[in-house]
């Protein structure tokens, strides 16, 4: 689960949408999942957010992509997975693109 927490970061895994967790006397891991939505605000009237960069245009050796969706710089990173993190236990943090 870890692994996936790490890659997908923007989907369902970094809200907390699936946690896994111990049942009482059990070792089995299970996943909870709840119906809700990861996207407070950003451009909702989209059907789908998608953005795209050429990374040979980066104009800064590393540039921060949000994947908390809290950044009101979005979709570059503002810091804002900082207190999401606190406030909620998570452990997102932004997408770093490298310019090559």
């Amino acid at each position: 689960m870890a692994s996936i927490t790490g890659f997908v970061g923007t989907g369902l895994f970094s809200s907390g949408a699936f946690a896994p967790t111990r049942k009482p006397g059990n070792d089995k891991r299970t996943v909870k999942v709840r119906a809700e939505s990861i996207n407070p605000e950003i451009r909702k009237s989209e059907e789908k957010v998608v953005d795209s960069v050429d990374l040979t245009q980066l104009s800064k050796p590393i540039t921060p992509y949000c994947r908390c969706w809290r950044s009101k710089t979005f979709p570059l990173c503002d810091g804002s997975h900082v207190k999401h993190n606190k406030a909620t236990g998570d452990n997102v943090g932004p997408l770093l693109l490298k310019k090559q």
